[in-house]
């Protein structure tokens, strides 16, 4: 591995600097100021909860959800994982550093070669089992990379389960089943079955928040994202006419960021959420995000239910695998590229 790829992987050493560097210092102020709109928090045992499910999701793209069913010692215990796991020592840390090909393992945010400044952040992402990078972490204790390993497996099977719970209310919402969305019929142990995403990511302290990002805005490439704050704020979400608005974290609510596939997949009904994450200089701030999305061959395309003449079709169909590199290449305009393509091709609806 080249010193140039690495420079594009590994975070910087938080702990050795006490001013901001250039390299993490932008150029324009990520404008820290925000709003205190009320992002809306849903009650999943509210009866009306698939209703104001669409209602948030056309309106905002974001929603706190709680009553979801995930016991809490276990979002608590991965915090608790979470957070040991960034303290390590840096040379530690190091040992698991994701490969320039690689989608897993410890290192700057996947985001940073969209931008010319580095993010005052670090994160580490797994696809699946951690054991790989769990025994390079902690090499010579079998003991905390076991526990490690199964904190983080139960919490991605409870996170799934909650996922597949939400993604029918989502799209009961808007009066589909699975006959409609067909790939959520498939057998749960297929070997085609929804890839798993964790992302752990740690924003350290800093020493001039007003002049660092922790992570540049951005729309999630999934169906939809399910984010532990973890007590202390950090994540602003962009609402058109207001600006960014600050998600407040509440106790127990887990938030959840309609993604780009879900946007697709609702035929523009379910906005898709540019958000950011912000830094201060007073507490090192830990999020767990798990990523929800199809199965990677699976063309993802609004159902015909939600086609008509006063509602075209806006998008072609697109697997995640396909769009993760389309989305690679234009970024945040990934969206408006499945969008042309569409309207390049030949019209296969009357």
């Amino acid at each position: 591995m080249s010193s140039t790829n690495l420079s594009h992987i590994v975070p910087l050493d938080f702990n050795s600097v006490h001013t901001l560097p250039d390299s993490h210092s932008w150029d324009s102020s990520p404008d820290h100021h925000s709003f205190t709109e009320f992002i809306p928090v849903i009650d999943l045992h509210d009866p009306n909860a698939a209703t104001l499910i669409r209602l948030a999701s056309e309106q905002w793209g974001v929603f706190q959800v709680t009553n979801h069913g995930i016991p809490m010692n276990i979002v608590q215990e991965a915090e608790l994982q979470a957070r040991g796991l960034f303290e390590l020592p840096r040379d530690q840390k190091l040992r698991a550093l994701r490969s320039p090909e690689s989608f897993s393992g410890y290192g700057r945010a996947p985001i940073s070669a969209n931008f010319t400044k580095l993010m005052w952040s670090e994160g580490f992402t797994m696809m699946g089992s951690p054991f790989e990078h769990a025994a390079q972490l902690w090499p010579d204790d079998y003991s905390v990379q076991t526990h490690f390993c199964n904190v983080m497996e139960d919490y991605q099977k409870k996170m799934k389960g909650f996922c597949g719970k939400l993604l029918q209310l989502m799209l009961g919402s808007l009066g589909l089943d699975h006959e409609d969305v067909k790939w959520l019929k498939r057998p749960k142990k297929s070997s085609r079955s929804n890839p798993q995403v964790l992302q752990l990511n740690s924003y350290p302290v800093c020493p001039d928040p007003t002049r660092a990002i922790g992570l540049a805005p951005h729309t999630d490439s999934s169906i939809f994202t399910v984010l532990n704050q973890c007590s202390i704020s950090g994540l602003q979400v962009l609402e058109e006419g207001i600006g960014w608005v600050l998600v407040h974290p509440i106790p127990g609510a887990l938030v959840v960021n309609v993604g780009d596939l879900m946007h697709i997949l609702s035929n523009g009904r379910f906005k898709t959420t540019m958000h950011r994450a912000v830094v201060n200089e007073e507490h090192h701030r830990i999020s767990i995000a798990y990523f929800y999305g199809p199965p990677y061959d699976v063309k993802i395309s609004p159902p015909m239910k939600l086609i008509d003449q006063d509602h075209p079709l806006l998008y072609r169909p697109v697997t995640w695998k396909e769009y993760l590199g389309i989305k690679g290449t234009h970024f945040n305009w990934a969206l408006e590229k499945i969008r042309n393509d569409l309207n390049q091709a030949p019209c296969i609806y009357d």
